[in-house]
């Protein structure tokens, strides 16, 4: 089992490599030339600036039972069909029950912005967001681990 961070704007960068360590967990970051993260404990994968390079390198590198943590439903659809585990930065995993869900919303609000509407901007990230996602991640891990053993 390995991790995968899609870094682009991902707030969870740092919790995820700390989850990594304590698991001894391969990690790697994938970004982009616009977004270059570097940090000790994990390899990092600089892609080519463009529309889902990143993406699409993330895909090719993955294999059944690693995880992949993500805010691109997209990109989570993908690897749910490469059997990963993926899991957004606010400690829920996408699952073959809710991603159509997901993707519809995603569709849906593109539209309205296509359309000229507008959206509420985003609140600013809690801690507590970045806590559920630990602990998410952390339980995941607890469970996986114990099975491989």
């Amino acid at each position: 089992m390995q991790i995968y961070i899609d870094a682009d704007g991902c707030p969870v960068v740092d919790e995820a490599i700390a989850l990594c360590k304590a698991f001894s967990l391969p990690c790697t970051i994938l970004c982009d030339t616009a977004h270059q993260i570097e940090r000790d404990g994990a390899r990092t994968l600089v892609c080519s600036k463009g529309a889902d390079s990143v993406d699409f390198t993330l895909v090719n590198l993955i294999a059944s039972g690693d995880v992949v943590v993500t805010q691109d439903y997209g990109l989570a659809a993908m690897c749910l069909a490469r059997g990963t585990f993926p899991i957004h930065q606010d400690g829920y995993f996408y699952t073959n029950e809710n991603i159509d869900a997901l993707l519809l919303a995603r569709h849906t609000s593109a539209k309205v912005r296509r359309a000229g509407g507008r959206f509420k901007t985003t609140p600013k990230r809690t801690k507590e967001q970045s806590q559920a996602f630990c602990n998410a991640l952390k339980s995941f891990l607890e469970t996986k681990t114990t099975r491989l053993e």
